[in-house]
């Protein structure tokens, strides 16, 4: 199972590829279970970097959660995707100051 992801060009935003298009919300990912439609996938975000609205493009794997949402295997992407590991900025001193 693998999903398309890439970084939106104008503010590098982590995007994923939906049925509707490119997404923020990795749930909307379309999900792509054979080689054609990954292929298929790159293809539309080939056309996405050739018209400036992407950059740095890659499948992933992902495997499902309980509740059927995408969940990327690699630690990388599971960052990418749900944020840091760790607290930080207003809500790392907040913790501290608990």
């Amino acid at each position: 199972m693998k999903i398309i992801t890439a970084n939106r060009l104008h503010d590098g935003i982590v995007v994923f590829l939906s049925a509707d298009g490119w997404e923020t919300d990795i749930n909307q990912s379309a999900i792509l279970n054979a080689p054609d439609a990954v292929d298929a996938g790159l293809a539309t975000a080939a056309n996405a970097i050739r018209n400036s609205e992407i950059i740095d493009v890659n499948a992933i794997d992902v495997s499902l959660d309980e509740n059927d949402s995408p969940v990327p295997v690699k630690l990388r992407e599971r960052i990418r995707a749900f944020g840091p590991t760790v607290q930080y900025g207003e809500a790392a001193r907040q913790t501290l100051a608990a």
